[in-house]
């Protein structure tokens, strides 16, 4: 199939939009998925803030007594509080109530009404002059590129005036740490993910490309093999034609033997279009059968009351045998079934040679109705068994060219069984002769 430009170029672009599409869709995926997990980080980051800063809050407004300044009852429950001007002792290792203010990534403001830093709980970022805004929320930056994210919240006095402001803050530096990490995963996976999509989309490509290919090539296989066996009648007619031609002149034998050349090679240029015409038919599934009662006894001993002169006239002795007890009925046409069976009695008669024997046979098995023809033949080689029934092929193309068969018998005898519902089994040996079984589902 890649050899054939065609199918080779189609199987291409099957498979570039099929990776296309695929790699859209998951960078849409990994860009949606990374978005969302930054959003549901972001939103923990929120509420960890908040729980933080409205415990400490709560704790703190009880305690406090006058405006702007930091009362000794505050630094009992926050033992690292560290109020500026003052010294402090940043490295204490007393729990207090709020053990995330411990961590390294949280730390905690204490301003005045006019925004004037008294105190600090943590390691507050560098360089940063704390402000109070119309926002609670705030992510900052520091000199060394560092962010946090910070919520501002209004203190008041155990008299409910307003003392100043709290800022509770942490360090988005494990966030964006993860950030970047699911981005460096985001990064190298996706042309991974992609090159994996594309490997498959060529395998599926040429799959899905098979069946096609196969129908093309049968194709292609039966235009040339009909091509060929239309060209044989057609130049023995225009070779007749041309002889008659060059004739000054022709008695009435040489007339009729003339005419009789041409009428036998039109029949078999007829009987080759009335095959190829019902095979096409029966592919594309636009031949209505009149399916009826059909008695395949019969219909067989007709056909071997038919064909005895045949067989009699190659010597072959031709023997028909009813195992049922009862007659066989099945639904079908009786003119295709006929020739189902015809077609292969007359293959058997035509690859036995003079003094052997045919045998037509009629069992029931379950639900089926069995016939066999046996016959003691030149046979059938392993290596032709699985392409007898292909049209236009031949076991032996010398002996089927002198008996007039085009190769399309077999295959006739085989759709027409399909039609029905049914299938024929083969088995043979070189030399030993073959068994066609032909099983037909019996009329309920």
């Amino acid at each position: 199939m890649n050899h054939n430009k065609i199918f080779f170029g189609a199987r291409l672009h099957l498979a570039g939009w099929y990776a296309g599409v695929m790699g859209i869709i998951l960078t849409l995926s990994g860009v949606g998925i990374y978005q969302v997990m930054a959003h549901a980080h972001w939103q923990a980051v929120d509420r960890e803030l908040e729980s933080v800063a409205g415990t400490l809050h709560d704790s703190l407004e009880p305690l406090l007594q006058q405006s702007d300044r930091i009362d000794p009852s505050v630094q009992q429950i926050l033992p690292n509080l560290c109020v500026i001007g003052e010294q402090c002792d940043r490295e204490s290792s007393t729990r207090h109530i709020l053990g995330a203010i411990q961590q390294d990534s949280f730390y905690a403001l204490f301003l005045t009404r006019s925004g004037t830093l008294i105190a600090t709980v943590g390691k507050p970022p560098l360089g940063i002059v704390p402000q109070i805004g119309q926002e609670a929320w705030q992510t900052i930056e520091d000199r060394e590129g560092n962010r946090y994210h910070q919520i501002s919240l209004l203190l008041k006095d155990n008299s409910g005036k307003s003392w100043g402001y709290l800022q509770v803050g942490r360090s988005l530096a494990d966030y964006d740490h993860h950030l970047e990490q699911s981005k460096l995963i985001l990064i190298v996976s996706l042309p991974i993910a992609f090159l994996i999509v594309s490997i498959a989309s060529w395998c599926l490509a040429g799959m899905a490309m098979r069946p096609v290919y196969a129908s093309y090539s049968q194709i292609q296989q039966f235009t040339a093999d009909a091509a060929h066996e239309l060209r044989t009648p057609l130049a023995a007619i225009r070779a007749t034609v041309e002889s008659v031609l060059n004739s000054d002149s022709l008695s009435e034998l040489e007339s009729r033997d003339v005419l009789q050349t041409i009428n036998r090679q039109t029949i078999r240029l007829s009987q080759l279009v009335q095959d190829l015409l019902l095979l096409s038919r029966i592919d594309l599934q636009l031949l209505s059968l009149q399916k009826k009662s059909c008695c395949l006894n019969e219909i067989a001993s007709d056909l071997v009351e038919e064909v005895a002169a045949l067989a009699i006239q190659a010597e072959i002795e031709l023997n028909f045998k009813v195992i049922s007890d009862s007659p066989l009925y099945v639904t079908g046409n009786e003119d295709q079934l006929y020739r189902l069976m015809l077609n292969i009695l007359i293959n058997a008669i035509y690859y036995t040679p003079e003094q052997g024997k045919v045998e037509v046979s009629l069992n029931r098995l379950d639900h089926y109705a069995i016939i066999q023809i046996q016959d003691t033949g030149i046979g059938i080689d392993s290596i032709d068994l699985p392409c007898i029934f292909d049209r236009f092929y031949r076991v032996n193309s010398d002996r089927s060219r002198k008996k007039g068969g085009s190769g399309l018998g077999l295959a006739i005898s085989m759709a027409i069984a399909k039609v029905h519902n049914g299938n024929i089994q083969v088995q043979s040996e070189l030399g030993q002769g073959s068994t066609f079984t032909i099983r037909l589902p019996l009329a309920s």
